[in-house]
């Protein structure tokens, strides 16, 4: 296939950052695409600095995509992409979850936190297109709060190069396959992001 996408995706452990790299690293894999995928974790299995990095379409590549060469960036919590910004490519998008986990120096008084129109303002001095995703747009399914990550996963098609590469139906058939048993649940939370408003800028 001749269509490269490099992909970034930042935000902390617990909120399903590998789980969004795996499903598309399985999708490529069904489609004989060739994908390197690189995760970091952070020292803390729950809130500390999650990494990945997911190149698709390249036999030959090296490990890192290097700073301003990321043609999407995904930032699961909104002071985390402030990580992931020197990586994107001029003219790439970034699709900002404006989720907040406060990092033990904000707790502490010691750091502010970065409001999403300062990430968003780095994003538009970097050249990239930011879509900003309000977890408050996460609806309940039968009462219960719907994952994150599916969510998210569900918001990056149709508004994102992303669709140009994987039909969203070959995503939720993995999601299904995955998960049999909330298979329901993730359907759900798929659709709901797809059909999030967002604030594209």
């Amino acid at each position: 296939m001749a269509q490269t996408l490099d992909i970034y995706i930042v935000g902390v452990g617990g909120q399903g950052v590998l789980t969004i790299a795996d499903i598309l690293t399985k999708a490529a894999f069904q489609k004989d695409m060739p994908v390197n995928y690189y995760p970091t974790k952070g020292m803390a299995q729950r809130g500390g600095f999650v990494k990945v990095q997911l190149r698709l379409g390249s036999a030959e590549v090296g490990p890192d995509i290097p700073e301003g060469g990321a043609d999407l960036v995904i930032a699961m919590e909104q002071s985390e992409a402030l990580k992931g910004v020197r990586y994107l490519k001029k003219g790439g998008e970034f699709l900002l979850y404006t989720n907040r986990w406060n990092p033990a120096a904000v707790m502490l008084g010691k750091a502010p936190y970065p409001e999403a129109d300062t990430v968003v303002k780095e994003i538009g001095q970097a050249g990239g297109k930011a879509i900003v995703l309000d977890p408050k747009e996460k609806p309940d399914f039968n009462g219960h709060p719907i994952r994150d990550n599916i969510f998210v996963l569900g918001a990056l098609f149709g508004r994102t190069k992303l669709s140009q590469v994987f039909p969203p139906e070959e995503i939720r058939e993995l999601l299904e396959k995955r998960w049999p048993k909330a298979a329901e649940a993730n359907a759900f939370a798929f659709a709901a992001g797809s059909k999030a408003d967002v604030q594209q800028i």
